[in-house]
């Protein structure tokens, strides 16, 4: 028997935004560019916020020779535990610098593999395959037939509603 989807807000959002990638882009070219597209911003902006992070907190390295290093506010110390507090804050940016510099390289690794994707090309009967399949596995919500299921359902009695 098959296990029903999950049914939680995080899920059900992933599933519109699937179904949605399907239905815009139904072809092998589309979904290729889609998934350039996706990487590269995701590249440039975790590369831009890392770039942004090591200006702010030092990225561990000395000035180099001439540079001067930029002056940083003295922190206020209001409250006994607050040292602490800003020490593990400075932990937790240096961490999160590491784990950039780790997404980044990972990104990196999956541009080289997606290249590699842009080298097929389909004919376009494949493409039309490509167009039909997506309509079946996101079909448009706003379809007559897909409305008029939707208000069957939601004026049955015994299935619960969910506004």
């Amino acid at each position: 028997m098959p296990e029903e989807p999950c049914q939680c807000p995080d899920c059900q959002r992933f599933y519109r935004e699937h179904d949605r990638l399907i239905r815009e882009h139904p072809t092998l070219r589309q979904q290729q560019e889609l998934n350039w597209a996706a990487l590269q911003s995701f590249r440039t902006l975790a590369g831009r916020v890392l770039e942004e992070l090591q200006k702010q907190h030092g990225d561990g390295e000395q000035p180099a020779a001439g540079q001067v290093p930029e002056p940083t506010a003295a922190p206020v110390v209001s409250a006994p535990g607050a040292a602490a507090s800003a020490s593990g804050e400075g932990d937790a940016i240096q961490q999160a610098m590491l784990d950039l510099e780790n997404i980044n390289a990972h990104l990196f690794s999956i541009e080289v593999l997606m290249e590699r994707i842009f080298d097929v090309r389909v004919p376009d009967e494949v493409e039309k395959t490509f167009r039909e399949l997506a309509g079946e596995l996101a079909p448009d919500p706003l379809n007559a037939d897909r409305l008029r299921l939707n208000r069957l359902l939601h004026q049955t009695p015994d299935l619960p509603d969910r506004s």
